[in-house]
């Protein structure tokens, strides 16, 4: 039995099919994108991308794809065409959930990733094409509760009720404001250009309670520049066709709240990233 295909993400890239293919097989290209800064990227990226991943390149009436396909069936294509030559279409793959134990029919974690991941690749090659970069990832922060959540206190309480492509207004610990472009929104994440003396990407994520009952979580991660550094966040945890998730440990309030919050209270994961 052929298990049905789900659309993760399609997204289009403007620029040139060969520029983004070599961002998904050039190891310190794919360093600009893909995860977060931690000491085992290097390791990762050759797993995922040089020893897992099989390529193949399908070339038909003007229309070139290239694909990369993972042993659990995850694909990732790119497709271009000398109609557009400055465009690419990216497209994410997987299988249908149905007959699958692992997913627990609330969040899918490969998914969350990937989604973030093929946006922070539109983002590096749009917005910092050439530049490597800088991450800052933070995760597992307790979310809090609906009179004293984590997004109410970063000032992005009203981000996800913004439209693509509207504006987005945070405020910094310090009280300074932050500006930003919302880029793309699902029922678990978000993600937000940022404007300022550096350029970054925020992604916010979240863990509902209900798949993970003792510490339901936020992430948030930035892709460029941190808000407070010239660094920036991402987020990611391990799986198929994804990377693994690093060792990380948990500092400031949030964490200390954690620990305290209810056994059911849901949680976050924050990360940015920047040029170096």
């Amino acid at each position: 039995m052929t298990l049905e295909r789900r659309v993760v993400a399609l997204i289009d890239i403007p620029a040139p099919l060969a520029t983004v293919w070599e961002h998904l097989r050039d190891p310190h290209l794919i360093r600009r994108w893909y995860a977060w800064d931690w000491p085992g990227l290097d390791e990762e990226i050759r797993h995922v991308f040089g020893e897992q991943a099989v390529e193949h390149v399908q070339v038909d009436d003007g229309t070139t794809t290239h694909t990369l396909t993972w042993p659990h069936l995850d694909v990732l294509s790119v497709t271009g065409s000398v109609e557009r030559p400055d465009h690419t279409r990216l497209e994410f793959t997987r299988r249908s959930h149905e007959g699958l134990t692992a997913f627990d029919g609330v969040r899918d974690e490969i998914d969350e990733r990937w989604i973030a991941w093929t946006h922070q690749l539109r983002f590096a090659l749009t917005v910092h094409p050439g530049l490597d970069r800088r991450t800052l990832a933070v995760f597992g922060l307790d979310a809090g509760s609906r009179q004293d959540a984590l997004l109410d206190r970063a000032g992005l309480h009203g981000a996800r009720g913004v439209p693509l492509g509207g504006h987005v207004h945070a405020r910094r610990p310090d009280g300074t404001q932050l500006g930003g472009t919302l880029l793309h929104k699902g029922e678990l994440q978000f993600g937000v250009h940022l404007h300022g003396f550096a350029e970054s990407y925020l992604v916010v994520m979240v863990t509902p309670a209900a798949h993970h009952p003792r510490t339901g979580t936020w992430t948030r991660s930035c892709r460029r520049t941190a808000w407070t550094t010239r660094r920036s966040p991402r987020w990611s945890d391990g799986g198929a066709a994804g990377g693994r998730r690093p060792r990380t440990r948990s500092t400031g309030r949030a964490s200390r709240r954690g620990a305290e919050e209810p056994l059911s209270a849901p949680r976050a994961t924050c990360g940015c990233g920047g040029p170096r």
